[in-house]
């Protein structure tokens, strides 16, 4: 018993000081106190970063300076994690200082993205939607958001330009209608415009919905894509004040034009081959009229802003000034903008606002000096006392030209612009329960726009008649407000995840305007200026009008994802709009799309290949993209009779603008087909799209003869259907060693449109120098052919049609051979033919970047391919049947000199200088070095005694490289005017884009 009793106490004993090893062991190995910062990839930190210990669920967040503190066993490893960045293990290693830099996820799967009402990881998305990092805009020197995005994002095309305060056209996926390519802005919920008056330094996401199944939650006003901006929001912590200064110069493309000496060469040649007397040139003169009106343009851009936060209310405020002082003479625009967004959390209850104020001026470019400096000929002083105002514009036999002296323009004639803009939303939440939450929103934005033209006394054309002072002025106020309910079930179920939302809104617009002209203004003696005010002056004209709108919606989403493998999206909204008439205001607007994640299945084992989604989609959208009386007719009762025997003046009314009360919503019929696809770890990515997007019913006016007495401008009608079938793939790679990282990624885009068929009975319409033709694509080139140049008498002789009658019989030696298609023996408009598309072949678009330690670099390209083009500065500056100036290089034929393409040059004769033939398109192609920058970060060594946080310096360039054949000044050209649809290919004075050189400081504390 004895003998039993401690043979148990000994095995006691020994499980005792078994035990007591491993608690010494593991006491030991707890007392191991890890400390560390977790930075981004430039160095900055990383607040509330995850850091947990392998295989446990013992874990720190890092403070708001990236810094952690976490005890561990010496041997184990510890994950550090962060949304946006990818996660990285580090064995500890008995050590007791870990610090750790996170690269950037290039795709960051779990992403939360904003879709409109609601918000959705990313790797869950079953639509087309490209997110752009905010600092992608932010630090190219732009006037819009707009114009950071090209080459950004597959399927987003952007044509823009350098005039202050230009905007930029957006097209996403292709041609929809054949009157607006924008998209829909939704800034915060918001459903308004991210124009010239608004901050891109506000930003904190962009998301692009580009297929109908992403943007169907916006219905009637998606067709054309959704661009949704969320701006910053204040986080946890202490005070944060950052500032940053970026000034700019940018330079002006010149071309290549001749001097008085070469000018007078080829004037005086042209007038004697038309046997006219030479004008008598004034050969003292040699102005050089780009060298007038083109100057080193500046920018400024000044931006601070204030966030922080606490548990449960945070906030942030912004001031900016941005300005363009231009690279035109008379031209500059300047914007002030004020931002505060905050909000605050007290139980199940939350609300906030976002508030922003802007007020904008631009001071409009008078006339089109990029044409009128090669409209006007180095033979003309710039000033001549002679004239009416004291510039120089020409004199008939001396020289006649019918163009505009640019420095008279800007100071004879001068329009301004200014817009006062309040613009936010105040938003309200209960949370009943953790699943189900009620939102209400409410948005408004207000404008109060002003317009002045002033016109002075003074001359700027040749026998331009004397026109006396004058003022136009016009005040306008618009003024929108948006009611939104929605509520919000999100729940998951085991494997089941499930959200529903239901919701209904209600926006009005409102849009009023008074104008007023005065004209013979009296001038103040003492400072020589005019009184501007419009109680001066005589012959006074005043008007005003008001419109009104409002659309009225209910819609739906079901969001359903089992066990992250399959995922359904189903969307319905019906909008009812007052454009419309009765029976017409409704429409519906649904969409379906469904994912799967090939990759998380449990046959799918790969060690290549991290992640694998297809995507699936359809949608309907539809577009009330008309004016507010559009279903309505249009009567003038300002008349006046005379009747009776008496003949007695009477009031009377009559009908002058034509209606259309069957007016329909257009509808938008899309279909998407997806593949993303990530490997090495996710390190490379691609996303890849095929779509097909059909619009019907498109609403459109096409010209019809003043003689049936419309005169309100072209009735919109259903007219057309159009159809884009088009491919985007992108391709993305990244990549963290040590202190090294790199990123790049390639975007292709490829979109062919179509129009289907015209309706109204018609098969194609011919505006300027294009044919839109049913069953081709929109805006073709339609114009005479070339075929070289009549060597001889004998070659003219000989060009013949098949009845032997000579097509050309009036031209001689050096003219243009123009061919003859229909065979009739002669040359008319009946010859023209389609010869070209404006539409390129397709559009890549490539970016790069490498941190090291604290350097950073970053580039942008873009490219496009197919397009022909319009160069209208060759269409002025090679025909020499009227005075302008001349290109440089220029060898036009005369018997001497016969083997060239360029024709003998005439004064009297229009055949060679004909604008409707191929002889002035050119191909489109371009390669651009869009941005290219270098940026350094300061180290905190050289900081820590400032309190300053973070300090950055930046230097960049924007468009200093092009590869183009194109001889115009731009082939990135964009055309806005008012047939832009049809003739989008053409370049007559397009604002270019301008090489811009920039310098920049950003610090924190």
């Amino acid at each position: 018993m004895k003998t039993t009793f401690t043979q148990i106490l000994t095995k006691r004993y020994y499980l005792l000081f078994f035990f007591s090893l491993l608690l010494q062991s593991s006491f030991a190995q707890q007392q191991i106190t890890i400390t560390g910062t977790v930075t981004g990839s430039t160095g900055e930190p990383i607040p509330f970063a995850n850091v947990l210990i392998k295989n446990t669920q013992k874990g720190a967040a890092t403070d708001l300076d990236g810094k952690f503190s976490i005890t561990a066993n010496s041997n184990e490893i510890l994950v550090f994690s962060s949304q946006g960045y990818k996660t990285t293990e580090i064995a500890i290693n008995n050590r007791t200082s870990v610090n750790v830099s996170l690269a950037e996820d290039a795709m960051k799967l779990e992403e939360i993205v904003v879709v409109g009402y609601g918000s959705q990881q990313k790797k869950d998305l079953t639509g087309a939607v490209s997110l752009v990092k905010a600092d992608e805009i932010q630090k190219r020197q732009v006037t819009t958001v707009a114009d950071g995005l090209q080459g950004l994002v597959t399927g987003v095309k952007v044509r823009g330009g350098g005039r202050p305060g230009q905007e930029a056209n957006v097209e996403i996926r292709g041609l929809k209608n054949l009157q607006n390519t924008n998209p829909l802005y939704v800034i915060d919920g918001l459903i308004t415009s991210a124009n010239r008056d608004f901050n891109p330094n506000d930003i904190e996401s962009i998301q692009v919905l580009k297929d109908a199944s992403a943007a169907a939650i916006y219905g009637s006003r998606a067709a054309n894509g959704v661009i949704i901006i969320t701006t910053k929001k204040g986080k946890k912590g202490p005070l944060q004040v950052e500032v940053s200064a970026k000034s700019s110069f940018t330079v002006m493309p010149r071309y290549d034009l001749v001097g008085t000496e070469e000018f007078a060469k080829y004037n005086n040649m042209a007038y004697d081959n038309a046997g006219f007397t030479r004008q008598n040139l004034n050969m003292a003169v040699d102005t050089d009229w780009q060298d007038a009106v083109f100057k080193t343009g500046m920018i400024q851009d000044y931006n601070a802003s204030v966030s922080g936060g606490s548990e449960n209310s945070s906030f942030f405020m912004s001031g900016n000034y941005f300005g363009n002082e231009g690279t035109v003479i008379g031209t500059d625009f300047d914007r002030i903008s004020f931002r505060v967004n905050s909000s605050g959390t007290k139980g199940i209850f939350s609300i906030g606002e976002n508030l922003a104020i802007s007020n904008s001026k631009t001071d409009e470019m008078s006339g089109n000096p990029i044409i009128d400096v090669y409209r006007m000929t180095p033979t003309i002083p710039l000033y001549d006392a002679s004239n009416p105002g004291g510039y120089g514009y020409g004199k008939q036999g001396v020289a006649d030209t019918f163009g505009t002296n640019p420095l008279a323009l800007a100071d004879f004639s001068n329009t301004t612009n200014e817009n006062f803009r309040i613009r936010g939303n105040i938003w309200s939440e209960l949370k009943f329960v953790p699943w189900l939450k009620y939102r209400f929103n409410f948005g408004y934005e207000t404008s109060f726009d002003s317009y002045k033209y002033m016109r002075k006394k003074g001359s700027w054309t040749l026998n331009q008649p004397q026109d006396p002072s004058q003022t136009d002025q016009n005040k306008g106020r618009s003024e929108t407000m948006l009611f939104e309910n929605t509520l919000t079930f999100k729940k998951e179920f085991g494997k089941h995840d499930l959200t529903v939302l239901v919701g209904q809104t209600y926006q009005k617009d409102n849009y009023n305007q008074i104008y007023g002209t005065k004209r013979n203004l009296p001038m103040n003696s003492g400072t020589g200026q005019y009184y501007e005010v419009l109680n001066q002056g005589d012959s006074p004209v005043v008007g005003g009008f008001i419109n009104e709108a409002a659309l009225a919606s209910y819609l739906g989403r079901i969001e359903y994802n089992y066990d992250n493998r399959y995922l359904l999206n189903a969307v319905i909204r019906r909008d009812g709009s007052s454009k419309f008439s009765d029976g017409n205001k409704w429409g519906n607007f649904p969409s379906i799309s469904a994912g799967w994640r090939i990759s998380n299945e449990s046959f799918f084992k790969s060690a290549f290949i991290k992640d694998l989604k297809v995507r699936a989609s359809y949608g309907e959208l539809g577009s009330g993209n008309i004016r507010e009386y559009e279903s309505k007719s249009f009567v003038n009762n300002f008349g006046q009779i005379v009747l009776g025997n008496d003949q007695n003046l009477y009031p009377s009314a009559a009908q002058v603008k034509l209606s259309n009360s069957q007016l329909r919503w257009e509808k938008l019929k899309q279909t998407n087909i997806g593949l993303d696809l990530g490997v090495l770890n996710n390190d490379l990515r691609l996303t890849a799209d095929y779509f097909i997007a059909r619009t019907e019913d498109v609403l459109f006016g096409f010209p019809i003869l003043l003689t049936t007495g419309n005169d309100g401008g072209n009735p919109i009608s259903n007219a057309a259907t159009v159809e884009n079938k088009g491919f985007e793939l992108e391709l993305a790679y990244s990549k963290k060693i040590n202190e090294f990282s790199f990123n790049a990624s390639v975007n292709f885009t490829k979109v062919n449109n179509k129009l289907v068929s015209l309706g109204n009975g018609q098969n194609e319409s011919i505006i300027g120098n294009t044919m839109t033709r049913s069953g081709s694509p929109v805006g073709m080139w339609y114009v005479l052919e070339t075929d070289g140049l009549f060597q001889n008498q004998q070659e003219i002789d000989n060009y013949k049609n098949e009845n032997g009658q000579v097509i050309m019989p009036n031209a001689v030696p050096g003219d243009i051979r123009f061919k003859d298609n229909n065979g009739d023996g002669q040359i008319t408009n009946a010859d023209k033919a389609i010869v070209g598309s404006p539409w390129p072949e397709f559009e890549i678009g490539l970016n790069a970047g490498a941190e090291y330690k604290g350097f950073d670099f970053s580039m942008n390209w873009i490219a496009s391919n197919g397009a022909t083009v319009y160069n209208g500065f060759r269409s002025v500056v090679d025909r020499f049947d009227d005075n302008s100036n001349y290109r440089t290089g220029i060898q036009p034929w005369t018997p001497e000199n016969p083997n060239t393409d360029f024709p003998r040059i005439t004064k009297g004769s229009t055949l060679n200088s004909r604008g409707d033939s191929d002889r002035f398109l050119e191909s489109g192609d371009f390669i651009r070095l869009k941005y290219i920058g270098f940026g350094y970060n300061l180290p905190e060594s050289v900081l820590k005694n400032s309190g300053i946080s973070r300090a950055r310096l930046t230097l960049s360039a924007q468009n200093i490289l092009t590869i183009t054949k194109y001889k115009g000044l731009d082939p990135e050209f964009s055309n806005t005017g008012d047939n832009r649809i049809f003739e989008r290919g053409v370049d007559n004075g397009s604002f270019p884009n301008l090489q811009t050189y920039s310098f920049g400081v950003e610090f924190s504390f």
